[in-house]
């Protein structure tokens, strides 16, 4: 008999969810993209607990700390889960004294009590994967670099021209707030508030500013005629010919790092995807100079929090509860999809006197993910799975070359080409077929008694419009089977970026097309839109 079900609902916790699937595929395809630019940049990987001692994570978040898992005492230690990876890294630099300079890459979950909104990527539960550069060099040299960095990610992911690099530096903001009359012990808080406005009018941040932080409202004004410039170089130049501003030591040090990172990053080839935009704030405390965060079209939400307010509210779920999903609140959007600066004094915080500086970077995959499962031509693979050995025929007489399909995959197995065939001694032809397609796999393998005679089997590409001269497959010889299979998945391999590159377009031709026809027009997404943290 079977048990009897539980009392309880049988679901994963708020903010959480299940992956498997066509979604871990491509979960695992943003990974390896990634990890490989880590890697080409000169990465080292490092793993780190999943909790820490609640006195490492406190006080380096500044409002954000309220968003830190506790857990209980457990053996006289008071623990948290981590809330990144930034924090746990800067804790294993200061024990480790022997380290003076390291690029390390780290890729692991992370936990935040968030409002979730799953659909959209903000979980409560998520996947990190950060780059960092830690230890003495010359002046903006790895600031740039993981300015690159994020442009390899993106660009290899299929985002080209379709990001924006957001860029400040808490010293040219911490000396704007000087100037304007910041009393020096709430810049912090100031900087928060600024930090609201991708999702929040002017006129609320402002009044945050005033009513709950004690701002003088002229000095906020004043504020919120630097906060909303935006540029490149030329608004760099704009604010050093400010004497007021020029005149500010912080401003004069921010003035220095930014002149000399656009020209790096103009060797880098990478100022195009970059906007250097004043309202950027980044609300944790650590941050020491440059500052960045990466937005596309979906960060921003579809509507703004003033205009859901004038709309009639549905009666769904709590108001203003925070465990509610918004993952289908149009004033949510998916936020910045990475993010990071530079952190010169948090390794000194655990260590006293010893400081490493560091920059760094971090990306948000379930954000990312978001974004690309709504766009990602291949989203319907279920596996990686690249050939799908069948074999042809029925009737009476029909032995289901079991052996045969056997000996096929092991020998693809062999050449390292991923491959699989249905657990059936006599598999129904259009039984096989249909696996392949369910899985989304590109290419069938066709064994039939008359070609095996011959030496051969048929090769297909799955998917090719009824036109296409190779819409039945083509015969290639057994002899050079794993060498034949492995020339046709490299051509497809090649045709797929081109697709991903031209920004999602389809390609007509097939494997063997020479004349590669695609639309010339393409809807691109504004390349400045806000973040939504």
């Amino acid at each position: 008999m079977a048990p009897k079900a539980p009392k309880f609902e049988i679901k994963t916790p708020k903010g959480t969810r299940d992956w498997s699937g066509a979604d871990m595929v491509l979960r695992e395809k943003i990974f390896n993209t990634i990890t490989n630019v880590f890697k080409r940049h000169g990465g080292v990987t490092i793993d780190t607990p999943v909790f820490e001692l609640k006195e490492i994570l406190a006080g380096k978040y500044g409002e954000d700390s309220k968003l830190i898992y506790d857990l209980a005492d457990q053996g006289g230690e008071l623990c948290s889960l981590r809330y990144d990876l930034t924090v746990p890294f800067a804790r294993f630099l200061a024990m480790d004294k022997n380290i003076q300079q390291i690029k390390r890459y780290h890729i692991a979950k992370v936990y935040r009590r968030d409002q979730p909104a799953v659909k959209k990527g903000r979980m409560r539960e998520f996947y990190q994967c950060d780059f960092d550069i830690a230890g003495v060099y010359d002046p903006m040299i790895p600031d740039a670099e993981i300015i690159r960095i994020i442009n390899e990610v993106f660009d290899g992911l299929g985002l080209k021209g379709k990001f924006t690099i957001k860029l400040n530096s808490r010293k040219i903001l911490d000396g704007i707030f000087q100037v304007c009359g910041v009393p020096d012990e709430s810049i912090r808080p100031i900087s928060s508030a600024v930090d609201k406005l991708d999702k929040m009018p002017w006129a609320d941040v402002r009044k945050e500013m005033v009513e709950e932080k004690g701002l003088a409202p002229e000095v906020a004004d004043k504020i919120g005629k630097y906060v909303v410039l935006k540029g490149k170089r030329d608004l760099l130049e704009q604010l050093q010919k400010d004497e007021e501003l020029a005149a500010n030591p912080s401003m004069q040090q921010g003035f220095e790092d930014m002149d000399l990172l656009f020209t790096y990053l103009d060797a880098f080839d990478v100022t195009h995807s970059v906007s250097f935009d004043l309202s950027l704030a980044r609300g944790l405390d650590y941050y020491t100079g440059v500052i960045y965060e990466v937005v596309t079209e979906g960060s921003a939400p579809k509507v703004s929090a003033a205009e859901a307010a004038d709309k009639p509210k549905k009666k769904k779920g709590k108001s203003g509860d925070a465990d509610e999903d918004r993952s289908d609140d149009p004033t949510v959007g998916i936020g910045s999809i990475a993010a990071g600066g530079r952190y010169d004094n948090l390794v000194g915080m655990f260590s006293g006197k010893t400081q490493v500086p560091c920059v760094g970077i971090s990306f948000g995959i379930d954000r990312i993910f978001s974004i690309l499962s709504a766009t990602q031509s291949n989203k319907e693979r279920k596996n990686e799975v690249d050939v799908f050995v069948m074999a042809m025929g029925g009737g009476k007489d029909f032995t289901g070359l079991l052996k045969e399909r056997s000996q096929v995959c092991t020998r693809l197995w062999d050449a390292g080409i991923k491959a699989e065939m249905l657990y059936k001694v006599k598999p129904k032809f259009q039984n096989q077929f249909k696996a392949a397609e369910t899985n989304g796999v590109p290419f069938a393998l066709i064994l039939g008694e008359d070609e095996l005679a011959q030496g051969k089997v048929k090769l297909k590409e799955m998917g090719l419009p009824a036109d296409h001269p190779l819409k039945e497959g083509e015969l290639i010889s057994l002899e050079n089977l794993a060498e034949e299979v492995q020339v046709r998945l490299d051509q497809k391999k090649k045709l797929d970026a081109i697709v991903e590159q031209a920004g999602g377009l389809r390609v007509v031709g097939g494997i063997k097309g020479e004349d590669v026809k695609v639309a010339t027009e393409t809807t691109q997404p504004q390349a400045d839109a806000p973040a939504q943290e």
